[in-house]
Order: C-alpha cells, then structure tokens, then sequence
C-alpha cells in the first residue's frame, strides 16, 4: 500500500506558496524519529479507515469513527467472532504487516502504541487547525477506559541494564585494530556520558565534540544538537573525562575522523567508511560485544547503557539530580525507578523476617 502525503495544513487565507512554506516549516520544526512515527500512524490509520468503513480519511474526523477506533483495539479479537468487522479488519492489517496479532492488549498493538496512533491523528487535525474528536469528553472516557482495562507492568527496553562489570567485561572484548577502538569508543561514550540512546551516538559527528580541554584537563565537551527530549534551541552540552575521553581521541586519531560522521562502519579491509553508523549498526555492536564478553546477547540491549548508567549511579549513591544532568531525564520520576530498583533491595524493612 502507498504511503499517503502526511496531511496539508488547510486554512483559506493562505496562498499555495505559503502553504507550501508552512509544510517546509512543519516538517523542519519536527524531529525525524516524530515524522516516521508519524508516517507509520498516518499509513495504519488510513488503512484501518478504509477496511471498517470504505472511505478514506475525513478533516475533521467524525466522534463515531474515532470511538470506533477505540473500541476496536481495545478488546482481544481472537473472540470475535469470524464475521465481526473489527476481526476482519485486524486480519487485514495483519496480513498488510501493519499490525501483528489480534491478542489485547499485547503484542498488537501495545496501549502506548495505541495513545501514539492517537496523539498522531490528532496533531493531523492540529496541521489542519481543526478540533480532534478525540478531544470531546465520551472520548476522553473511552480512552481513559481502555487505557486501564489494558493495563500491564512496562517491559524494559532492555532486558538488563549494562552496570559497570559487564560493560568491563564487553570492554575486555575489543581489541586494538579499527573495529576494537571504534567499538571502545561507541560503548564509553554511550555509557560514560549519561547512557545516550543509539540514535543520538550514530548521530553524532566530530564537529559536536570539543577536544581543547582534553590535553590540559582530560575532558571532552560534547553538544547534542537533538535528543528525544531536547531540541536545536537548547543544544546540551555534556562531559565526558578518564579512560572513556582517551577511548574517543584514539578513535579519531587513528580513524583520521574530520567534520564527519563520528562513529562510521568499517570495511572489510579495516577502514573506516566516510558514511555514518546506522543505529541498527549500534544494535549489532552492543549485541557482539555481548556475545563476544562470553555473556547471553540477548540479556542486553543498547538502552542497557543508558539503564546501566543509571543503575551504575544509584549503586554508588550519586544523586539522581546529578545523573539526570548528564541523562537528560526530563521526568524525576522516571529516572528514580532506577534508584528505587536498587534501593529497595537494601531496604531495612525487607528483612523484618530474618
């Protein structure tokens, strides 16, 4: 199926040129990860639309198709019966590889997948400077309904966080040729630094990292131009020092890395390839490194260093004031599930029965 043009923003005072203007801006001011969720949500939407009631979408969107919706991924479709529309639906989507079972609430879709659909069919009507029917209180409810009804404990994104033995341990495995030193580098630096998401690490390029303080100090300044929680307009500039600097100078001293790409792959012959890292390529890393360790690949993944980071504070009793600092956490709450994962264990009250 043909992805469908994410919608235009429609206003009856605005001529083509500024239409097309306002687009451009849309889609400047919108992170890239935000535009091919958004995408994604559009492309399933659409699809969905046309399956239940054999149209295409309307602006703005009718209260009844949007509780439909709802009500439709809110119950376990393997109940259904075959003729019901919402199963045939669901097997339609399934069979498109744009949904992956009839189960709810898991695995297809998720709640949060679900709120995310949502929240991005309402910025649609946003571009459209149109109220979203999900916004009148009936729908509110509904929502608020299914979210509770689908309620279920969060799984981590990684299976175990990369605390500081095993990030030891896949440290040990890289040895001192290309791929070793840049592998060194990538998991010193995304651990080190605060526990950078993979996106961030295979966006990094040599211009977003200050080395003038590394001689006289043995510090790196590094400015993420964009992260999931902060934008161009508040560029945050983060440290990094010891063996995870020196770790990152021999990269690109040995790599000869410019103003490119910072972390890119390696050819078979061992040199470094003038395009960036893909984060699937941070994946593979971290799933290596794992292997190669002697530990489960599968017992980590690369948000392990950001969970291990976190983790790695809490054990040594560093403030979660000052590790969000360099994690960027936006929510104190989010980073304290961390510290209470550790915390509670040594809770005094744990041990009231011997």
């Amino acid at each position: 199926m043909p992805m469908p043009p994410l919608p235009s923003p429609v206003h009856t005072q605005l001529s083509e040129t500024d239409q097309a203007a306002l687009i451009d801006l849309y889609v400047r001011g919108t992170p890239e990860n935000t535009l091919r969720a958004y995408e994604r949500d559009l492309l399933y939407i659409t699809h969905w639309r046309r399956l239940v009631f054999g149209a295409d979408l309307v602006w703005p969107e009718r209260e009844e198709v949007a509780l439909r919706f709802i009500l439709d991924h809110a119950r376990d479709l393997n109940a259904a019966e075959p003729t019901d529309s919402a199963r045939i639906a669901g097997e339609a989507l399934i069979a498109a590889g744009l949904r992956k079972s009839l189960t709810c609430p898991a695995p297809a879709p998720a709640p949060a997948t679900l709120d995310r659909r949502i929240a991005s069919w309402q910025a649609f009507h946003r571009m459209k400077n149109l109220t979203s029917p999900f916004e009148a209180p009936m729908l509110r409810q509904a929502r608020a309904k299914a979210r509770r009804a689908a309620a279920r404990p969060r799984a981590p994104k990684s299976a175990k966080p990369i605390i500081r033995d095993v990030l030891e341990q896949m440290l040990e495995s890289c040895g001192h040729d290309m791929r070793g030193t840049r592998d060194r580098a990538i998991l010193m630096l995304g651990w080190a630094s605060g526990g950078r998401r993979r996106s961030e690490l295979s966006g990094l390029r040599r211009e977003d990292l200050s080395l003038e303080e590394f001689e006289a100090k043995g510090l790196i300044w590094i400015y993420l131009l964009q992260t999931k929680t902060t934008g161009r307009e508040a560029t945050p500039r983060l440290v990094l020092k010891g063996r995870a600097a020196k770790a990152v100078v021999t990269w690109i001293r040995v790599a000869e890395i410019g103003d490119d790409p910072l972390f890119r792959p390696i050819s078979k012959s061992g040199r470094p390839l003038p395009r960036p890292l893909s984060a699937d390529g941070i994946y593979q890393i971290v799933k290596h490194r794992l292997k190669r360790a002697g530990l489960p690949p599968e017992m980590a993944s690369p948000h392990g260093l950001r969970s291990g980071f976190l983790t790695q504070a809490a054990l040594d009793g560093a403030p979660a004031q000052a590790a969000m600092r360099l994690s960027l956490h936006r929510s104190m709450a989010q980073a304290q599930r961390y510290y209470d994962d550790v915390d509670i264990a040594e809770n005094p009250a744990t041990d009231l029965l011997g």
